[in-house]
C-alpha cells in the first residue's frame, strides 16, 4: 500500500489533519523554520550577488532527522506549510533538505483545516512557486542586511543589545514623531453652546449653535459666546425646517488581519501579539465536543475581503433560517479596492457559519470564545441588511443666529442584531414640531472647551496607520510591536505607546544618518517592489542591489561619523553596600540604578517611580510605579514582598468617605471617577472637565 508522508509546520496542525487522513498517511511537523540565516554572522554574500548562506538552525537537526526517516519509507510527500511566502520558503527549504525535486508537484495549500479541504488539496499538488520563494527570500535577506550592519554601530556608540530593523525602525519613529506632536501642541480656546427649548406642547429639547448670520461657526471666546446670549435673550426660536428621513448604517467588512488586529483590541483588550496566538490555535484547530479536532478559522494572514461562493450561499442559508429572510443581503459589504492587495487568502472566516459560538462554547477558553465570537459575528454580519433609522433634523433661527437639533430612532436593526460589537449610537428624541412654531429659551448652557492633542498611538491605531502608510504587511504587524516593546524602545501606559528615553535617542541617530530607511514613503514604495516579486515582474537579487548601493554609502558615513552617546547618569543615591555614588544606566529592562565602584561593588537597584502617596496598607512603604511580565502599568508597595498592595488603577492622596479605603483614578471613554478600592464599597466620584 502506498505511503504518504504530509509536513506541516506545527504539531497542533499536524494532530488536526492526521484525523481528516487515512492510515496511509503519515503526517509530520517542522515546528516551523529548519533552515535559516545564521545568528552568529551576516549570512549574506554581498560580492557574490546577495547569495543567502542558509544553515540548519540550531536544536533542529534531530526533527529533520526524524523527517528524512520518515520520507525515507514514503512513496509520497507532499508539502503542507502555511499558505503565504514564509510557508512557501519553509517548503522550498523541506524539499532541498529532502532532494525532492521543486518542479515536481510536491506542494499542497488549503486556506482552512476541514475535512473538504485537506482532502481537495491532496488531490491537486502543485510545484513549488518560486517567486513566492524568491519574495521572501528578498525580505528576509534585506533585514538581515539592515539589522546585522547597523546595530553593531548602535552597540559601539550607545550600547550593547540594540537593534535596527527595516520595519521596526519606522514604526517606532511614527510612535516617537505622535509624542513630539503632543509635547509641541499649543491648546487653544474655544466654546459650545446648548440652548434647552420648549415646544408648544411643552416638551423639552436640547439645540446647539450652528453659525451666526455671517455664517462663523466658531466661538473662540467668552466674548463670542456672551454677544450672541445678550443678542437672543428674551427672543423666541423660530422653526425654519423639519426634515424626517431614513438612515442607513451598512455592515463592516470581513476581517483581514489588520482590522482584527484592530477590533480585538478596541473592543476585547488584546494585544496584536495575544491576537494572532489565538487565531493562530483557532486555525490549527480545537479538539470540539463530538467534533474531535477541527480547525475553526480560515488562515489569519490575509490583507484579503473576498468570500468563496460555498460560505457565502452557507451564511445566506443560515441568516435567512435563524433571523428571516428580511434581514439577508446577497451582497457581502462593499469591498474597499486597494492596489496593494495581494488577495491570496480569502478574508478570516468561521469554516462553518453553523458552528456558532454558543454551541462550541464549552470546549474553548474564555479567550479563544471571545475571539472566535469576534470574527464570527463579523462574518455573518457582513452577508446582513443594513441598520434603519428614522431621523428628524430641525433648524431654528433667532435674530439671524441659526441653531440645530438631530435626533433619531432604530427603526430596524439589521447587522446589529449580530454583530453585538457594534458601537451604537444612543438615541435621541425630539417632539414633533412645525416649521415656523416659536420655542420658549428655558435654559443656556454655554461650555469653555480646549483643543486637545492627537493621542498615543495603541497597538490597534498604529497597526491602522502602518496599513496605510504601506508600511509592513498582515504577517509582520504584530511582531514589529512586540520587538520595539521588547528592546525598551517603547513602552506601555495604559493602553497607550510612549516612547522611551532610549527610543528616543536610537531614533534621533538612525533619522540622522540612515533617513531614507526611516522615511515612510520610501519603506512603503520598497514594499511594493518587494509585492512585486511574487507576481514574477520583479527581480528579487536586482531589488536588493539597488537598495544596497545607497545603503551602503549610509553605512560608510555612519561608520565614520557616528559619536558616542554616553546613556550613564549620576544619580543623588549612595551605594548601600560600599557608600559610592550611584549612577542611573539603561538596560534591557529600562533604566536601573548600579554602583560606580563596579567592578568591585556589583550592587544594583530598581529605580522607583513613586506617585506621592503612601501605601494604605502598610502606611510605611511608598507607592510606585510596575511593570507586569507582559508589560502592563501597576501599582504596588516599595516594600513589597512584605506588603503585598497592588493596584491597577493610580491610587491617589484621598480616602473614601464611606468606608476610608484609598480611592484610585478611573478613566474610560465617557468618563473620569475617583473610585473606591474596595468593590464591595461602590463609591465613585465623577471628574467634572
Amino acid at each position: 500500500m502506498t505511503k504518504s508522508l504530509v509536513i506541516v509546520e506545527s504539531p497542533a496542525k499536524a494532530k488536526t489533519i492526521k484525523k481528516f487522513l487515512g492510515r496511509n498517511y503519515v503526517v509530520k511537523a517542522s515546528i516551523g523554520h529548519i533552515i535559516d540565516l545564521p545568528k552568529s554572522k551576516l549570512g549574506v554574500d554581498i560580492e557574490q550577488n546577495f547569495e543567502p548562506e542558509y544553515i540548519t538552525i540550531r536544536g533542529k537537526g534531530p526533527v529533520l532527522k526524524d523527517i528524512r526517516q520518515e520520507a525515507k519509507k514514503a512513496d509520497r510527500i507532499l508539502l503542507a506549510t502555511d499558505p503565504d511566502r514564509e510557508g512557501e520558503a519553509i517548503s522550498w527549504h523541506l524539499a532541498n533538505a529532502l532532494n525532492i525535486d521543486e518542479n515536481k508537484p510536491c506542494r499542497i495549500e488549503f486556506n482552512e483545516i476541514t475535512k473538504n479541504a485537506i482532502k481537495n488539496a491532496i488531490k491537486k499538488p502543485r510545484k513549488i512557486d518560486k517567486n513566492l520563494v524568491d519574495a521572501q527570500q528578498a525580505r528576509r535577506v534585506l533585514d538581515r542586511l539592515v539589522g546585522y550592519q547597523i546595530s553593531p554601530l548602535l552597540w559601539r556608540n550607545i550600547r550593547k543589545g540594540l537593534s535596527a530593523g527595516r520595519v521596526q525602525s519606522v514604526a517606532t519613529k511614527l510612535i516617537k514623531d505622535r509624542e513630539e506632536e503632543i509635547t509641541n501642541f499649543k491648546s487653544e480656546e474655544y466654546w459650545s453652546l446648548f440652548l434647552k427649548a420648549e415646544s408648544k406642547s411643552k416638551e423639552a429639547l436640547m439645540i446647539k449653535f450652528h453659525s451666526d448670520e455671517e455664517d462663523h461657526k466658531e466661538l473662540p471666546n467668552k466674548d463670542a459666546v456672551d454677544g450672541i446670549l445678550n443678542r437672543i435673550k428674551g427672543k423666541k426660536l423660530t422653526v425654519e425646517s423639519v426634515k424626517t428621513s431614513e438612515k442607513k448604517r451598512n455592515p463592516y467588512l470581513p476581517f483581514i488581519t489588520s482590522t482584527l488586529q484592530q477590533e480585538a483590541s478596541n473592543k476585547l483588550g488584546y494585544s496584536t501579539k495575544k491576537t494572532m496566538s489565538i487565531a493562530q490555535q483557532l486555525y490549527e484547530g480545537i479538539d470540539v465536543d463530538k467534533e474531535g479536532t477541527v480547525g475553526l478559522i480560515t488562515y489569519m494572514r490575509t490583507d484579503s475581503t473576498r468570500i468563496s461562493n460555498e460560505a457565502k450561499d452557507k451564511a445566506i442559508a443560515y441568516i435567512t433560517h435563524q433571523y428571516g429572510k428580511e434581514y439577508t443581503s446577497d451582497k457581502v459589504a462593499k469591498k474597499i479596492e486597494k492596489k496593494d492587495i495581494q488577495d491570496a487568502h480569502e478574508a478570516v472566516r468561521p469554516t462553518d457559519v453553523a458552528r456558532s459560538p454558543e454551541k462550541i462554547k464549552s470546549s474553548l477558553t474564555k479567550d479563544q470564545y471571545n475571539l472566535y465570537k469576534l470574527i464570527w459575528e463579523r462574518f455573518v454580519a457582513s452577508f446582513m441588511t443594513p441598520a434603519v433609522y428614522d431621523t428628524l433634523s430641525l433648524e431654528l433661527l433667532v435674530e439671524g443666529i441659526q441653531f440645530r437639533a438631530s435626533g433619531s430612532r432604530l427603526k430596524f436593526d439589521g447587522f446589529l442584531k449580530v454583530y453585538s460589537h457594534a458601537s451604537i449610537s444612543e438615541e435621541v428624541y425630539l417632539p414633533l414640531v412645525t416649521e415656523g412654531e416659536e420655542l420658549k429659551i428655558i435654559k443656556e448652557e454655554p461650555k469653555q472647551h480646549f483643543t486637545q492633542p492627537p493621542a498615543r498611538y495603541t497597538e490597534a491605531s498604529l497597526v491602522k496607520a502602518m496599513e496605510e502608510l504601506g508600511i509592513g504587511r498582515p504577517s509582520t504587524y504584530s511582531p514589529t510591536i512586540s520587538t520595539i516593546l521588547a528592546r525598551g524602545y517603547v513602552e506601555k501606559e495604559s493602553r497607550y505607546l510612549k516612547p522611551t528615553e532610549l527610543g528616543f535617542i536610537v531614533t534621533e541617530i538612525l533619522e540622522n544618518y540612515f533617513s531614507e530607511i526611516l522615511d515612510t514613503h520610501f519603506t512603503a514604495d520598497l514594499e511594493k517592489r518587494l509585492d512585486e516579486i511574487e507576481d514574477g515582474n520583479q527581480d528579487w537579487k536586482s531589488i536588493i542591489k539597488t537598495f544596497y548601493d545607497s545603503f551602503e554609502e549610509m553605512l560608510k558615513i555612519a561608520d565614520k561619523d557616528m559619536e558616542e552617546i554616553d546613556l550613564v547618569e549620576e544619580s543623588d543615591e549612595l551605594c548601600k553596600e560600599c557608600g559610592e555614588r550611584m549612577l542611573i544606566k539603561h538596560g534591557r529592562y529600562g533604566k536601573f540604578l548600579a554602583c560606580s565602584n563596579y567592578p568591585e561593588c556589583t550592587h544594583t537597584e530598581a529605580i522607583l517611580n513613586k506617585i506621592g502617596v503612601k501605601c494604605p496598607h502598610c502606611e510605611d512603604g511608598d507607592i510606585i510605579e510596575r511593570r507586569s511580565k507582559k508589560g502592563r502599568l501597576f501599582y504596588g508597595c516599595s516594600n513589597f514582598p512584605k506588603c503585598r498592595f497592588v493596584s491597577w488603577n493610580k491610587p491617589v492622596d484621598k480616602r473614601c468617605p464611606k468606608c476610608n479605603e484609598i480611592l484610585v483614578y478611573k478613566k474610560t471613554k465617557k468618563k473620569e471617577s475617583l473610585t473606591c478600592l474596595n468593590k464591595d464599597c461602590g463609591y465613585e466620584e465623577i471628574i467634572e472637565n
